[in-house]
């Protein structure tokens, strides 16, 4: 067990230090939120199940029967909620003959910032391993795939060829979304709503989307991306993400990528008995994940 003795901060038992650095800077403010809608969980789990509608209707002839349709139950997403901690140890000895006050402040603060970090890694992940056939949702695929299952039959949340991030590949993704179906065929009003991209592709995606003209060309058109206000969310430039040439489009689609709260970030504190160690902890309990892949489209680049 680890813990913080007179010996891990030998300096702090003498006056004279200027200042103590290296553990507190400044942080980027939360980007999960903008990666997932927020939902309140009550239960260990939260179950989200499909349910597929009905197809076209059929041509009824004078006379004959009405042919009837049915709805059947689809596939099942489980987010089980999961507790992440993490805390430490001081000795008595240690917070009695230091001589800073702010080292052991900083400590408490240095344990929250670890809780934030925690956070947007685990969810960033979920983005991370998009294209990672080892994590599967509930129709037991990827998240981004050419093969989704349907009853109307497999449909691709992907470009038919792999590319960075262009005008022409971003269009194509758009044009891809909007004729999305249901499980049944049927046409839905599934619309791009923000662009995700690694700090990499952060001045290329602000080129392509905010530009007066084409970007690019030498061609006087006007930038029908921004024309149109194809991505009305924006641009979302995610610090977590690992993959550089990877990129994403979030969409309307209800149900898609969700956090679970289940109980929120709790520091406390409380000392041993025997050893008169001081213990101080955080922890916090959620889940993270996606229910309809429709939620996603995008190109691990090329």
């Amino acid at each position: 067990m680890a813990v913080i003795t007179t010996g891990n901060h030998p300096k702090s038992l003498w006056p004279g230090v200027a200042a103590w650095f290296g553990r507190q800077y400044d942080e980027y403010e939360a980007q999960y939120t903008k990666l997932f809608d927020t939902e309140t969980s009550e239960k260990n789990y939260e179950e989200d199940v499909q349910v597929t509608g009905f197809g076209l209707a059929s041509l009824k002839t004078e006379g004959a029967g009405i042919t009837y349709d049915t709805e059947t139950q689809g596939f099942t997403k489980r987010y089980t909620n999961l507790t992440y901690a993490s805390g430490y140890i001081v000795t008595r000895e240690e917070m009695e003959d230091s001589q800073y006050e702010t080292v052991s402040k900083r400590r408490a603060q240095a344990l929250a910032f670890a809780a934030r970090q925690t956070k947007e890694n685990v969810c960033a992940n979920v983005y991370n391993r998009a294209f990672n056939t080892s994590y599967t949702g509930g129709d037991g695929k990827r998240w981004l795939t050419t093969d989704h299952p349907s009853i109307a039959g497999d449909w691709s949340n992907v470009l038919a060829t792999a590319a960075d991030l262009s005008e022409s590949s971003l269009e194509d993704m758009i044009i891809q979304i909007m004729g999305a179906t249901n499980d049944r065929g049927m046409r839905i009003s599934l619309m791009p709503k923000t662009l995700i991209v690694h700090r990499n592709d952060m001045f290329n995606a602000n080129r392509i989307l905010k530009s007066t003209l084409q970007n690019d060309t030498s061609n006087n058109a006007i930038n029908a991306l921004k024309a149109t206000n194809a991505l009305p969310g924006g641009i979302v430039v995610n610090q977590y993400l690992t993959d550089s040439d990877a990129w994403f489009i979030r969409t309307n689609a209800p149900r898609g990528a969700l956090y679970w709260q289940r109980r929120a970030y709790e520091f406390t504190q409380d000392n041993d008995f025997d050893t008169e160690n001081a213990k101080a902890k955080f922890t916090e309990r959620f889940s993270v994940g996606w229910t309809d892949p429709r939620s996603l489209f995008g190109s691990a680049g090329a």
